[in-house]
């Protein structure tokens, strides 16, 4: 990871980094977010993820109240659990883990939809944000341009 951060522009931050070999079973982010940034609150509804803490400071809401994150801080965020991210005055650079989404599928006769789409490739790169709306080409939250795709 230090090697990641080392050759990243320091101004850079959002999804920095991303698991991307084929056929894996894991996906994993290196987010960089910029001091007083933050990750509004959401709900992961089918996944538990891993969170590990590599540099910065910053702070988690869940539903079992605040905790402060330090480097080297790992938690588990059960699917279900509401959380939201803000980082601290020097910034905070975490790893998330989780098991793979599968790709969408369309189920005949069912009337059911495949799994919602991973957004990551859309996170905010100025402020790590990930737009509600499909549609969005500018972050409501800080007004930069979203990544295309």
């Amino acid at each position: 990871m230090t090697d990641v951060l080392r050759d990243l522009p320091e101004d850079r931050t959002g999804a920095v980094w991303r698991l991307d070999r084929q056929h894996r079973q894991l996906d994993a982010n290196l987010v960089r977010l910029p001091p007083g940034a933050g990750v509004g609150a959401s709900v992961e509804r089918d996944l538990d993820v891993l969170l590990y803490v590599a540099g910065g400071s910053g702070r988690l809401e869940t539903d079992g109240g605040p905790q402060q994150l330090l480097p080297g801080s790992v938690v588990w965020l059960p699917r279900g659990s509401r959380r939201a991210l803000s980082a601290g005055e020097e910034g905070l650079v975490y790893l998330t883990a989780h098991r793979r989404r599968p790709g969408l599928t369309i189920r005949s006769g069912s009337g059911e939809g495949g799994e919602a789409p991973c957004l990551l490739h859309r996170l905010c790169d100025a402020c790590g944000r990930v737009p509600t709306e499909s549609d969005a080409r500018f972050c409501t939250r800080c007004g930069e341009r979203l990544p295309e795709g």
